[in-house]
C-alpha cells in the first residue's frame, strides 16, 4: 500500500522495526558471551569483563602484592577494571552502532 507524498508503508515499517529488534537482541546476546580484558601496571593486574559489562574475573600477579603498599594494588585493580570497562564499551559500540544507526534513517521516520 502506498500513501500520497511517498509516505512509507506502515506494515513495511513494522516489519523493519521487528527485524531490527531481533538483530538488537541477537547482538546483546553475543555481547554477553564475548569477553574483553583490561590491564594495569604492565599486566600486573588484569580484569575480564563480558561485552555487556559484567566483571567476571580479576587476576593479580604475586609481584603486585606488597603488604606495605596495598594502596598501589588497589589503584591497579581499579585501573584494570576501568580499562576492561572501556574495552567492553568499545566492543558494544562496534556491535551495536550499526543497529542504532539504522533506527534513525533506516525506518524512514520523519525528522530522523
Amino acid at each position: 500500500m502506498s500513501f500520497p507524498g511517498g509516505a512509507p508503508d506502515l506494515q513495511q515499517l513494522m516489519q523493519q522495526a521487528q527485524q531490527m529488534q531481533q538483530q538488537l537482541v541477537a547482538a546483546q546476546e553475543q555481547l554477553a558471551n564475548e569477553e574483553v580484558t583490561g590491564s594495569a601496571g604492565g599486566g600486573l593486574v588484569t580484569a575480564t569483563m563480558t561485552g555487556s559489562g559484567e566483571l567476571t574475573a580479576v587476576a593479580i600477579k604475586p609481584e603486585a602484592v606488597d603488604p606495605d603498599d596495598l594502596e598501589t594494588l588497589q589503584d591497579l585493580v581499579v585501573a584494570a577494571v576501568r580499562d576492561a570497562g572501556r574495552a567492553a564499551n568499545e566492543l558494544a559500540t562496534n556491535r551495536m552502532g550499526p543497529l542504532a544507526g539504522g533506527l534513525g534513517g533506516g525506518l524512514g521516520l520523519p525528522g530522523a
